[in-house]
């Protein structure tokens, strides 16, 4: 998969994992989706190296996608405790 394939995938990971975890961020939509885009890259990193799945090059595979969008959860999880509510 292309680095613009990582890009969009990461979108649309963060957005997910937005509505799966809703509450206000510091950073707002920005901050979130490139959270997600780093979740991407971390996901497929670790679904790589420790769990011993290769990523693939197919944009469908489920895998990948739940690699993402579980690296974009841990990643937003993490900036929220970190940073907390900014916005107050």
């Amino acid at each position: 998969m292309s680095i613009i394939g990582w890009i969009i995938l990461g979108l649309v990971a963060g957005i997910i994992a937005k509505v799966l975890l809703p509450g206000r961020d510091p950073g707002g939509f920005i901050g979130t989706t490139l959270i997600g885009v780093a979740g991407a890259f971390i996901g497929g990193w670790i679904s790589a190296h420790w769990l011993h799945h290769p990523v693939t090059k197919n944009f469908y595979d489920g895998a990948t996608w739940a690699a993402a969008i579980g690296g974009s959860l841990v990643l937003l999880i993490a900036y929220r405790i970190l940073f907390g509510n900014s916005r107050d």
